[in-house]
């Protein structure tokens, strides 16, 4: 916003009310040129100013505003890799725990996409070669492109020594997957509050939709950042029928799940049967904000992992893929 004043503490003043003074003749001599050169400086400083504070943007730079979305499809991505420890937490998306291999990956705010690449993969190459790394945290400090990979990860494709190195990297489409999908209620959800966080999909998701029982009305629940699909004002005593789909249009319906928060339920649907071949995946949705809660707790960055029990297989089908258009997202402004 501008205050009206010219910038550099510039105040030009200009009484339209008064007649003009008599002025005497101009010197002779190399002044008005030195004049009329400073005040050309000035009028252009003044319209550069004026430009930038009206709030246009040059070509190349709007090209530079990238929309929050997860790695996806088969698009290669040229970047720089560091490295951290998360000390066996299972990072901002929730994990009960870092993976048992410890090949995990904190992505920056754009790639991380306020939770939605929670689950996925990458294959990440460096100077040593390639490793395979699952999306499990955020790192709040790293522009697109800075993969924030785990120790272990590092040393598989560079000499730790060198703590930041050149990388390329692409999503993985339909990864093996470790198990059957599982469900986990979130602590203090009951009827009147729901949150569920979803595991061993493979790929990222793109909805998940609650029911009551087996016949009541699909409700759309909203994704957290820390990776938790929240229903406000609550879906009902259970059990529930879950629907879930990935960025691919795959789709799986879990009946049974309880109201049991703190539990993992672990169902006996698999996101999508060994050797599949993925769609072209649909553009993600732009990130929503995150409704409140009185007594709920965000689940901060990197936080600590949470202790779960494990219950029973429950029932599941599968449903045919969703369509949809296919889409392509601009990530860096040319030269």
């Amino acid at each position: 916003m501008t205050d009206g004043s010219a910038p550099g503490g510039v105040d030009i003043e200009l009484d339209l009310d008064r007649a003009p003074d008599e002025r005497p003749a101009p010197p002779s001599g190399p002044l008005p040129w030195l004049v009329a050169a400073g005040v050309t400086v000035l009028a252009a400083a003044l319209g550069l100013t004026l430009t930038l504070r009206s709030g246009s943007t040059p070509a190349c730079a709007a090209g530079r505003t990238l929309a929050a979305a997860p790695p996806a499809g088969t698009a290669t991505h040229s970047g720089k890799a560091t490295f951290y420890d998360s000390n066996g937490a299972g990072g901002n998306c929730s994990n009960p725990a870092a993976p048992a291999n410890r090949l995990y990956v904190a992505l920056g705010p754009t790639e991380y996409a306020a939770g939605a690449a929670c689950g996925g993969f990458l294959d990440v190459t460096g100077p040593k070669g390639t490793i395979r790394v699952l999306i499990m945290d955020q790192c709040p400090e790293c522009a697109p492109g800075h993969l924030d990979l785990s120790r272990e990860a590092f040393a598989r494709i560079a000499d730790p020594v060198k703590g930041l190195v050149p990388v390329t990297y692409r999503a993985v489409a339909n990864p093996p997957l470790p198990g059957p999908l599982t469900f986990r209620i979130k602590e203090g959800a009951s009827q009147w509050w729901f949150a569920v966080r979803v595991g061993n999909h493979g790929n990222p998701l793109r909805a998940v939709e609650v029911r009551q029982g087996d016949s009541g009305p699909w409700r759309a629940a909203v994704r957290q950042d820390y990776n938790y699909w929240l229903i406000a004002s609550g879906a009902g005593p259970g059990p529930y029928g879950v629907r879930v789909t990935d960025v691919y249009g795959q789709r799986v319906t879990v009946a049974g799940i309880r109201m049991a928060p703190g539990q993992v339920q672990t169902s006996a649907a698999r996101m999508y049967p060994a050797g599949a071949v993925a769609a072209t995946p649909r553009p993600p949705a732009s990130a929503r904000p995150s409704p409140t809660r009185g007594g709920g707790t965000p689940t901060p960055a990197r936080r600590p992992a949470e202790v779960a029990g494990t219950s029973a297989p429950v029932p599941a089908k599968a449903d045919p893929p969703a369509t949809r258009p296919a889409g392509a997202t601009a990530r860096w402004c040319a030269g």
